[in-house]
C-alpha cells in the first residue's frame, strides 16, 4: 500500500484499489478496467446556440496495473505503457502514454444505492444517477421532452428541441452520497455517465485529464468546500433583495407603467428595461439591438430619467452580451481595432446568425478587447449614466473552429467562454468602484464563472407548467447550480419561451411570483412575445396579487439578507436541497422540487396547475409549523395543505432562532393582508 495526500493506492491480488479518505473510489482489474484511452474525433454541429456531437473514438482499456509510487502505470494487452496516473495532493491526473490517445475515460467504483448530484445547473433532475450527462455549454432548447407538444413542433428543427441534460451552465463537478466530490479540471466536453450499477464514467475529451477529489464529515461541509474551492461570488447589494424588479421592454411606457405598479401597492426597487438599446422584431419575437449604447427612439434623456428613479430609491437595469450586432456602430469600431473573434481561416470576422440579424464576437481570449468592452461599453454607456444592473445574457454560441487571439482551441475555449464573459462583467463593476451596489445575473456558466457572477437566472423556461420546460425546473436549476458555488439564483416570473401558441396563464403568472417570493431576487419578465402574453399588470386580480408576492418578498429582505452574510462566509446557497440538512433522512434525499430557503423555511411551490390543495413532504428531525395557519406538523411525514392563491405552501422550523419573526409575518399576510 501506498499512502499519498488523501490517497491510498493498493495493489490486489487482482489489480489495483484507490482509496480517497477512506472511500473507495478506483477498482481496477483487467475484467473490468478503469481507465480507457481514445483515439479519433469529436465532431459538433451547430445551429442557433444548439449543438449536437457525436463521438468518433476508438476506446483502448487498459489492461494490467501497478502502483509505483505516487502513480499507478497501466499497461495495455501487449504490455506496453498505455498511461500514468499520478497522485499528488487530492488530485488525481492521467497522463496517456503516446500522443494519439487525446481522450480520457475514467469509471470510479460506485455503489448500487448511492447518489450523484451536481453537473452544473441542471433542469430537469436533481440526483443523476440512472442518466448520462453531456456537457456543452448551449442553449437547453425547447421541448425538452421528447414526447410533449412542443418536441412535437420542433421536429422540423432538432436541433432547437433539446433534452433532459440540455443546458445553458454544466460543470463537471459531481458530489457523492458517500460524502466525497469529484471535478474534472477542463474546460473540454465531458461525458458523465451515471447508468452502471458499480460504476460511475467519465469521459474527458482532453488529455491529460486532470480531477480534484473533495471530502467531507457532512454535505454541508462538502458543499461550502467546493464553494471555496471556486472562490466566492460577489455579494448582491442591499436594494436588490428588498423587492421586486420590474422588467418592461415598452420604452418610454415603461415608466408610466411602473408607476401604476407602484400604486397598486407592489414593493419595487428596480426598474429593468432590456430594450434600453432598442429592438429588432424578428420571427421569434421581439429582441433587441445590439448594439449597446441608450436609445434615444425608445428612452429619450435615458441618463436623466435614471437619476429620477434613484431619488425614489429605485435603481434602472439594462442588457448586455457579448456579441455586436454587424449593423451597428460598435461591431465597426471593434473590427477596426482587431478585437473580434476570427473565422476558422484567421482572416475575416467570425460572424454568426442568432436568427434573423448577425454578429460578431467580441474576443474575450484578448485582454485588450475584454478591456475595451468592460471600459468602453459597460464603463461608459452603462454604469457612467446611472446603470445599476443588467443581465449579461448569452456566452454559448462559440464556435468551435474559431481562431482566438490567445491562440487556445476553440473545441476548449467553448465550455470557458462563460467564465471570461462573467470576468469581464466583473472587471467593469470593479474599475467603477461599483462593488456592492451595481449586480449583473447570467445564464450561462461553467468552472470559474462562480468567483465573477452574484447572481445565476434559470435562463429562458417555457410559459406554462411543464415538468421538462416549466416552472418546475427553475427549483431543480437553482439547487444543482447551488450546489457546486453558486448562492444566489433567480428566474424570469412568468417564464420567457412562448411558441406555437403556448402562452402564460393567470394561474402561471401567480404560481411563479409565490415562488420568486421566497428566492434572493424577483424579477419580472414581459417574454419573447409580450403582446401575446398576460404581464403581471395585464388585469387586476394578477397585479394585486403580484403586489401583494412583492410585499411578502420585501418583508422577507432580513433573512434573506442574513442568508447571503452566510453564502458570503460558507458558500452555502440560499436555496438548498432538503438533504442539506436532513441526511439521515433518506427519503429527503429523493425530493427534488421542494426546498429549505436556508435552514428555517421549507418551500414546496404549486407546480401544476389546477391545484387548490399541494402535498409536501416534512424532514425528520425537526418538527414544523405551516408558516400561515401556524398549524404544527411533525417531521419525517408527507402532509397536504391547502394552497389558495397568495398563500403557497411554506412552514417553519419548529424552534429555529428566527420563529418570532416568521410567526409576525405569516400573521400580517393572512389577517392584515389578506389573499385576493
Amino acid at each position: 500500500m501506498t499512502n499519498v495526500t488523501g490517497f491510498d493506492l493498493r495493489e490486489t491480488e487482482h489489480g489495483v484499489e484507490v482509496w480517497f479518505v477512506g472511500r473507495l473510489v478506483l477498482v481496477h482489474t483487467s475484467q473490468r478496467p478503469c481507465l480507457r484511452l481514445g483515439r479519433g474525433a469529436l465532431e459538433v454541429e451547430s445551429h442557433l446556440g444548439h449543438y449536437r456531437l457525436a463521438e468518433q473514438v476508438e476506446w483502448v482499456a487498459a489492461d494490467a496495473a501497478h502502483v509505483m509510487g505516487d502513480a499507478i502505470r497501466f499497461l495495455d494487452r501487449n504490455g506496453e505503457v498505455l498511461a500514468r496516473a499520478h497522485f499528488a495532493g487530492d488530485a488525481l491526473t492521467v497522463q496517456p502514454a503516446r500522443d494519439e490517445f487525446r481522450y480520457v475515460e475514467l469509471s470510479l467504483h460506485a455503489l448500487e444505492d448511492e447518489s450523484v448530484w451536481g453537473g452544473g445547473e441542471q433542469f430537469s433532475y436533481l440526483d443523476l444517477r440512472g442518466r448520462a450527462f453531456p456537457l456543452w455549454v448551449g442553449e437547453p432548447g425547447v421541448g425538452r421532452d421528447p414526447t410533449g407538444p412542443l418536441a412535437r413542433h420542433m421536429e422540423e428543427t432538432p436541433l432547437r428541441a433539446g433534452d433532459y441534460w440540455t443546458t445553458n451552465y454544466p460543470q463537471p463537478t459531481f458530489l457523492s452520497s458517500r460524502l466525497f466530490a469529484w471535478h474534472v479540471d477542463s474546460p473540454a466536453y465531458v461525458h458523465a455517465d451515471f447508468t452502471l450499477v458499480d460504476a460511475h464514467q467519465v469521459r474527458c475529451f482532453d488529455a491529460p485529464c486532470r480531477v480534484e477529489f473533495f471530502s467531507a464529515e457532512t454535505m454541508l461541509d462538502l458543499v461550502s468546500a467546493l464553494a471555496e474551492y471556486f472562490r466566492h461570488p460577489p455579494s448582491l447589494p442591499d436594494w436588490a433583495l428588498s423587492g421586486a424588479i420590474i422588467g418592461l421592454k415598452d420604452g418610454e411606457r415603461s415608466f408610466a407603467r411602473l408607476d401604476a405598479i407602484i400604486a397598486a401597492g407592489a414593493a419595487v426597487t428596480g426598474l429593468w428595461c432590456e430594450d434600453w438599446a432598442g429592438i429588432r422584431q424578428t420571427d421569434f419575437g421581439r429582441r433587441l439591438f445590439w448594439d449597446w449604447k441608450a436609445s434615444e427612439d425608445r428612452f429619450p434623456n435615458l441618463a436623466a430619467r435614471i437619476a429620477d428613479l434613484r431619488e425614489r430609491g429605485i435603481r434602472f437595469l439594462a442588457y448586455v452580451n457579448p456579441y455586436l450586432a454587424t449593423d451597428g456602430e460598435f461591431y465597426h469600431e471593434a473590427e477596426e481595432k482587431g478585437f473580434l473573434v476570427r473565422d476558422h481561416t484567421g482572416e475575416g470576422a467570425c460572424i454568426t446568425d442568432f436568427g434573423g440579424f448577425t454578429c460578431g464576437h467580441v474576443d474575450l481570449t484578448n485582454g485588450a478587447a475584454a478591456d475595451w468592452f468592460a471600459e468602453r461599453i459597460i464603463g461608459r454607456e452603462m454604469l457612467d449614466i446611472g446603470i445599476a444592473g443588467w443581465m449579461a445574457d448569452f456566452g454559448e454560441y462559440l464556435p468551435t473552429d474559431a481562431t482566438l487571439a490567445d491562440g487556445s482551441d476553440a473545441m476548449l475555449a467553448h465550455n470557458r467562454w462563460p467564465m471570461l464573459w462573467a470576468r469581464t462583467n466583473a472587471e467593469a463593476v470593479k474599475r467603477r468602484d461599483k462593488a456592492g451596489e451595481a449586480v449583473f445575473f447570467m445564464r450561462a456558466g461553467h468552472s470559474g464563472s462562480q468567483a465573477y457572477c452574484p447572481l445565476l437566472w434559470a435562463g429562458d423556461q417555457s410559459v406554462d407548467f411543464s415538468f421538462h420546460d416549466g416552472i418546475g425546473t427553475t427549483v431543480v436549476a437553482a439547487l444543482s447550480a447551488g450546489l457546486v458555488g453558486n448562492p444566489c439564483h433567480h428566474s424570469d416570473i412568468g417564464g420567457y419561451t412562448s411558441l406555437f401558441g403556448n402562452v402564460r396563464s393567470s394561474e402561471l403568472v401567480m404560481r411563479w411570483a409565490e415562488l420568486a417570493a421566497f428566492t434572493p431576487v424577483m424579477r419580472t419578465h414581459e417574454g419573447n412575445r409580450p403582446n401575446e402574453n398576460l404581464q403581471v399588470d395585464s388585469t387586476p386580480e394578477l397585479l394585486a396579487h403580484f403586489a401583494r408576492m412583492t410585499r411578502l418578498h420585501a418583508a422577507m429582505a432580513p433573512y434573506t439578507s442574513n442568508l447571503c452574510e452566510e453564502a458570503a462566509r460558507t458558500g452555502l446557497p440560499l436555496q438548498r436541497p432538503l438533504f442539506l440538512h436532513y441526511w439521515d433522512d433518506l427519503q429527503a434525499r429523493r425530493i427534488e422540487r421542494q426546498y429549505l430557503y436556508g435552514p428555517d423555511l421549507l418551500l414546496a411551490p404549486v407546480l401544476e396547475s389546477g391545484a387548490r390543495y399541494w402535498p409536501c413532504y416534512l424532514p425528520a428531525g425537526d418538527d414544523w409549523q405551516h408558516l400561515w395557519s401556524g398549524e404544527p406538523f411533525v417531521g419525517g411525514a408527507k402532509v397536504t395543505v391547502a394552497a389558495p392563491f397568495g398563500l403557497p405552501p411554506v412552514f417553519v422550523r419548529k424552534g429555529c432562532a428566527r420563529a418570532d419573526f416568521f410567526r409576525g409575518l405569516g400573521t400580517h399576510f393572512t389577517t392584515k393582508d389578506p389573499p385576493e
